[in-house]
């Protein structure tokens, strides 16, 4: 009761003093700086779990371990997840896309520490994802809780959760302007020139929280030292191609394989086969072991053998061809250890295997060229960095977040134009093959749908029942002309529905379908309403998205149609009831 009161007046305080405008640029840095805690918690967590199982071991002997850390993983965070705080499984980032678009950006407030929890136990015991997308949802989850504790709209509530993701990137990356455009790209639907700025506020203040905290510890930094050189052009025109195949097979790759974990019905089925086949991925290939970032500043550096060494049966083995072939494998493996990862109920996102596919891919692409001996040597550094623009391009459909991520970590922007080439190449052709990003391709899966254009966002809001009329006047179909005349006189409708007595929709009559008949006496007598009413153009549910009351009203040309659960009738739903709920709509949010 006392905080409710101490909130209450703060809330009287601010409403005399601070203008909602600016009371948002304060609770964006607010935001910020606590995104910022929550990452550098996750992370200095991770590091001290993976620390603490393999600082120490031989080779020989840590590898085995391999087998059964990630299975251990899974196992505690789905228990700490479905028993402990109550939320558990998935990849986040489309949960928090959902919640914005259907739930008018109400995020659960457990989801403010609770990914934290899950997703350090994930990937600190060696689970094949990152920690990028915990770390977007738990931020997302600040900033909507803030806005719902100091009694903001859902507009504000979003830019909120947009201002939550922004400096969760940031702090993860120390990357202030790729979180900002990411939180633009992939978690707002729209953003207004006012929204730039409580973004830029928060992106800024979670990568100071993390400098100020862990200095400059970011997850991978490479300076560039070499120029960009026109002659290489072709060869990024290539490569964009490439990385656009990597991005839909990575997609594929990741929806088949969560699909069939999905056919196990217990979960503790599901963990241990999912955890098992983890632990024999990563026993084979131990660079797909936890984010695998580690792996990505050894190629940067030019030192792929150091890949090897990390197995014990590798580890002797010097040969070019087999260091191909081990990248190739590990491509091809890395997605299907991510999806188990998480489909088996571990917690974290794709936002960190798509950039390691990346940089394998590019490192790939480039040291093959150099090896075989082409006439233009290629910088291996430069195509393993571009490549992992490429990539998470395809992969989120996200080609500005992609390209802005990678100009930072590389501490400037001497790659932007092949940055920029390779990106855009790369998403034209995962476009060609999946029109959707992984992230909305995950919720369609599961059979929800986000709206694409503003118009299908507004129509989305609006509830059928809501809109539905009532006042037509029903008839039974073993009534005669006469009766219906009786409700003409009464009604102010030219539509009158059929109607049995158990409330089922036999078919409707319009005043047109009587017009040359109903001042004719003896018909009024003798005419039954089941020979003059005929089937409506369609119907509709009361469970259906307006889009597709839309998509019925388009098919049939009709005007009206009747709303039917199970055969029962509800009542109709009209043209000029959805247009002037669709305009009471935008002039709403238009003043919010």
């Amino acid at each position: 009761m006392a905080k409710t009161d101490i909130i209450t007046r703060f809330l009287i305080w601010r409403l005399k003093h601070i203008s909602t405008k600016n009371f948002v640029l304060i609770l964006s840095g607010v935001i910020g700086i606590l995104t910022g805690l929550a990452s550098v918690i996750l992370k200095e967590s991770v590091h001290f779990i993976q620390h603490w199982l393999i600082e120490g071991f031989h080779i020989e002997y840590a590898n085995f371990f391999f087998i059964i850390y990630p299975l251990i993983g899974i196992f505690l965070t789905y228990i700490v997840g479905k028993y402990i705080v109550n939320d558990y499984g998935g990849h986040g980032i489309p949960e928090v896309l959902y919640n914005i678009s259907k739930k008018n950006s109400l995020i659960p407030r457990v989801k403010t520490f609770s990914r934290v929890i899950t997703s350090c136990l994930t990937v600190g015991l060696g689970g094949s994802v990152g920690l990028e997308a915990p770390i977007v949802v738990t931020g997302s989850a600040i900033g909507s809780n803030s806005g719902v504790l100091m009694h903001l709209n859902a507009k504000k509530r979003n830019i909120l959760i947009g201002c939550g993701a922004a400096g969760g990137i940031s702090a993860i990356f120390g990357s202030p302007i790729g979180g900002v455009i990411f939180a633009i790209e992939v978690i707002l639907m729209e953003v207004n020139v006012g929204a730039f700025i409580p973004l830029l506020i928060a992106s800024v203040m979670g990568s100071l929280t993390t400098m100020v905290l862990i200095g400059n510890d970011v997850i991978f930094s490479f300076d560039i030292t070499d120029e960009f050189i026109a002659a290489h052009t072709p060869y990024y025109l290539i490569l964009g191609g490439v990385t656009g195949l990597v991005s839909v097979y990575f997609n594929r790759s990741v929806l088949k394989t969560e699909s069939m974990l999905e056919r196990f019905k217990n979960p503790w089925v599901k963990i241990l086969c999912g955890g098992a086949l983890l632990g024999l991925i990563i026993f084979f290939l131990p660079p797909i072991y936890g984010e695998g970032y580690n792996t990505l500043n050894s190629l940067i550096s030019g030192d792929p053998a150091n890949l090897l060494n990390r197995s014990p049966f590798f580890s002797e083995i010097n040969n070019t061809y087999f260091i191909l072939a081990y990248l190739l494998f590990i491509i091809f493996a890395k997605p299907i250890a991510a999806a188990l990862t998480i489909g088996s109920g571990g917690s974290g996102g794709i936002f960190a295997p798509s950039l390691f596919v990346g940089g394998i891919t590019g490192f790939l692409f480039a040291y093959a060229n150099n090896f075989f001996g082409s006439y233009i040597p290629l910088p291996v550094a430069h195509f393993t960095l571009v490549a992992m623009c490429g990539v998470m391009s395809g992969v989120q459909h996200a080609p500005l977040s992609a390209i802005f991520l990678i100009a930072e970590v590389t501490g400037g922007y001497e790659l932007f134009v092949p940055l920029m080439l390779v990106s855009a190449i790369s998403m034209a052709t995962a476009s060609y093959f999946d029109k959707s990003s992984l992230y909305k391709s995950q919720l369609i899966e599961q059979g929800k749908h986000l709206p694409e254009t503003k118009d299908e966002e507004v129509l989305d809001l609006i509830d059928i029942r809501r809109i539905m009329e009532k006042d037509l006047l029903p008839i039974h179909p073993d009534a005669v002309l006469k009766d219906l005349c009786g409700l003409v006189k009464l009604s102010k409708r030219n539509i009158f529905p059929v109607v049995d007595e158990k409330g089922t929709l036999n078919g409707i009559i319009t005043l047109d379908d009587i017009r040359d008949i109903m001042f004719d006496k003896e018909k009024q007598d003798e005419t039954q309403i089941r020979e003059l009413m005929h089937s409506p153009p369609d119907t509709i549910q009361p469970s259906e998205g307006m889009r597709e009351v839309m998509e019925k009203f388009e098919k049939s040309g009709a005007w009206n149609l009747p709303v039917v659960d199970d055969g029962r009738y509800l009542g109709f739903i009209s043209k000029s009831r959805i247009f002037n709920a669709y305009r009471t709509r935008l002039i709403r949010q238009h003043q919010e």
